[in-house]
């Protein structure tokens, strides 16, 4: 069976919209990858690090969905990272009111060895040397490698994130940083300048408006399900990230074709991720609600039309 690496950060999330506000809850990018790629039910595991204060019953969760939580650190006498934002009304932009790294400020990841063959890496928003810690233990040279990143080590780190970009099959990052990291306004532009850079896919996640994927002239878009409400869209990116990942894993065919099925089924888990806070959506999401949400997506975006 083929396997899937996530290594990304496990946290507490405080979370404020429109609709009510959170005390921590489980967060970080890892948890919202996970859930989303066990809906398909393949041998997955988490690579991270949390302290003491964190809640066993939240790692028997994740492993309650088939994830492997056998390489998540605990210190005990840490404190697991914290982040807490606040969101404005449109619901597309927010404020952190905090970021506490703790623990996660001397993370070494350590790769288990029944992983470092993984066929698919996804190396979530971490500090690029940390995620190029964990590329010099996997073995398995042929695995698709996905990145995730963010303006903030775009602004700190550039010169180790472009070292670990070279080092990568896929780029996933929002409009916004696309332009960031390449000076460009235009995103067709901007996807042509990241190949350069070393990945041959680029993924540009546009929010409530899509997703695009892009491989030399090969482009393809996916809009986001049109929902009455978005309740909390915090780890939605990754829910995204993780829908694709699980579909490739499964599927083992790293194709543009294949690849664009992997967005839908990303844009569907994500627009469950937002309907509830944090992970609770996705913790108790079922196989039959997925199939609805695709027929959803298929409905939205196929049409017959003669051409003459």
């Amino acid at each position: 069976m083929s396997k899937l690496l996530i290594v990304g950060t496990v946290a507490f999330d405080a979370i404020e919209t429109p609709f009510g506000k959170t005390d921590k809850i489980l967060g970080g990018s890892a948890p919202y990858i996970g859930l989303s790629a066990s809906q398909f039910n393949v041998e997955s595991a988490i690579v991270s690090v949390v302290g003491g204060d964190f809640p066993d019953e939240y790692l028997q969760l994740l492993s309650h969905h088939n994830i492997d939580i056998s390489a998540v650190e605990i210190i005990p006498t840490g404190k697991t990272f914290f982040w807490s934002g606040r969101y404005h009304n449109d619901m597309n932009t927010r404020d952190t009111l905090s970021t506490e790294l703790n623990v996660l400020s001397d993370f070494q990841p350590v790769v288990p060895d029944n992983f470092k063959d993984s066929s698919v890496v996804v190396l979530g928003n971490l500090h690029p040397l940390v995620q190029s810690s964990v590329l010099d233990q996997v073995v398995n040279k042929n695995a698709l490698v996905i990145l995730d990143t963010m303006n903030f080590w775009m602004e700190n780190t550039l010169e180790d994130l472009l070292q670990v970009i070279k080092r990568v099959d896929i780029l996933t990052i929002n409009d916004e940083e696309a332009r960031q990291l390449t000076n460009e306004s235009s995103l067709v532009v901007a996807a042509r300048k990241i190949y350069t850079m070393g990945p041959k896919y680029v993924v540009i996640k546009k929010g409530e408006h899509g997703a695009l994927l892009f491989n030399k002239e090969n482009v393809f878009f996916a809009p986001a399900l049109p929902l009455e409400e978005v309740f909390d869209p915090t780890g939605a990116g990754d829910t995204f990230a993780g829908g694709f990942a699980g579909y490739l894993t499964k599927t083992n065919d790293f194709s543009f074709e294949n690849m664009k099925k992997a967005v839908i089924y990303g844009s569907a888990l994500a627009s469950f991720c937002v309907e509830k806070f944090g992970t609770e959506r996705m913790c108790h999401l079922d196989s039959k609600e997925v199939f609805r949400r695709l027929q959803l997506f298929k409905n939205l975006t196929q049409f017959d039309i003669e051409l003459t």
